[in-house]
């Protein structure tokens, strides 16, 4: 293992579209959504143990979520776990975790990655992101991993780039879109130049700095004016006057769509950003009625195409329905079409006005 390899796994996101198994004070990441026997944080830390030092993996996420990080991840030292005081999207929080080892370790490469990704193909999954480190550490560039698409997915960014390659599998991105409608994507599937984004990225920590400070000067302002608080006892306090200053931005936005050496390596091993309950029920085993069913204590009669899924030993009978997503938890009953899954949102923005933050 390489000592200037790093990763900093994301984990500060509250997962509302799979309400009401993912609740705020415990969203998805810290959820065994597909009934692996681990928590999708868990699965993702595992994947990157294989070839990243374990001392050399960070993650960041909420301040509300430390403690529950520190419980699911023993094996990560106390100090590798980056507590965030506010939600200001991906550029502050990769902005944190860069200052932060550019002054440990000025020869550091990033691998970012989220916490709550399906990966089936771990061996390929090593292989590509060594690929990138590889590349990242000999060129000044900025990759992205871009998934082979299967299908018009209107949920995804998509990711067009250049037919030759400038290395072995490696291609320069032309142009990122952001969800597109059905039209549009069928037609980005058809030219065969766009690929899924997984929000994976990798750099050296160096690199990324200099395109703060290029392209998100005010952000670049704040983190450098306090880094040498990072890694002493005054880092917290630093961060605390940091993130209210920042503006709530994506990486994205910030510096990836406006750069000029951004990279893309099309991939495939079996990528999900289990973003939805759909996602879900694509990713799971299906009985011969097309019913995917995660959980103790379900019988279905009569029942096609469902997403159901069960936390406790409630025995739950379900008939004649389909097309349904089903999720019963110990105070909430959601039953909603598969196709109104996206209203999820509205769903939850209404229990709030009604109900208040009880069942969120």
């Amino acid at each position: 293992m390489n000592k200037h390899h790093y990763v900093a796994i994301m984990a500060g996101g509250i997962g509302s579209r799979f309400w009401p198994m993912s609740r705020t004070n415990f969203p998805k990441q810290f959820l065994d959504i597909l009934n692996t026997g681990k928590t999708l944080i868990q699965s993702t830390y595992e994947r990157f143990a294989s070839f990243i030092p374990a001392e050399n993996i960070y993650v960041v996420t909420s301040n509300e979520y430390i403690n529950i990080v520190k419980k699911q991840l023993p094996d990560i030292p106390l100090q590798n776990i980056l507590g965030e005081p506010s939600r200001k999207n991906t550029a502050p929080c990769i902005a944190y975790i860069s200052f932060k080892l550019m002054q440990q370790d000025p020869m550091a490469s990033l691998i970012i990655a989220p916490s709550d990704h399906l990966i089936l193909d771990t061996i390929a999954y090593k292989k590509v992101s060594l690929e990138a480190l590889s590349f990242v550490n000999k060129h000044n560039a900025f990759i992205t991993l871009g998934i082979k698409p299967t299908y018009p997915n209107t949920g995804y960014g998509y990711i067009q780039y250049e037919q030759h390659a400038v290395s072995d599998n490696v291609f320069k991105v032309k142009t990122f879109t952001e969800k597109p409608n059905l039209e549009l994507a069928k037609a980005f599937i058809s030219s065969g130049e766009f690929l899924w984004n997984a929000g994976i990225f990798i750099w050296q920590v160096k690199n990324i700095i200099t395109a703060f400070e290029k392209y998100m000067p005010e952000m670049y302002d704040v983190f450098s004016a306090e880094m040498d608080k990072f890694n002493t006892p005054d880092e917290i306090q630093a961060i605390n006057e940091i993130y209210p200053q920042c503006t709530n931005i994506s990486i994205d936005f910030g510096v990836m769509e406006k750069a000029d050496n951004v990279y893309v390596i099309p991939s495939s091993f079996g990528w999900s950003d289990l973003g939805t309950w759909n996602s879900a029920y694509e990713n799971l085993e299906k009985d011969y009625l097309g019913n995917a069913v995660a959980g103790e204590n379900i019988i279905v009669f009569d029942s096609h195409r469902c997403m159901i899924h069960n936390q406790n030993d409630k025995l739950l009978v379900l008939q004649g329905m389909e097309d349904f997503i089903v999720v019963d938890t110990e105070d909430v009953l959601l039953i909603c079409k598969r196709d109104k899954e996206q209203e999820i949102k509205e769903y939850v923005a209404e229990v709030k006005r009604n109900k208040g933050d009880k069942y969120l």
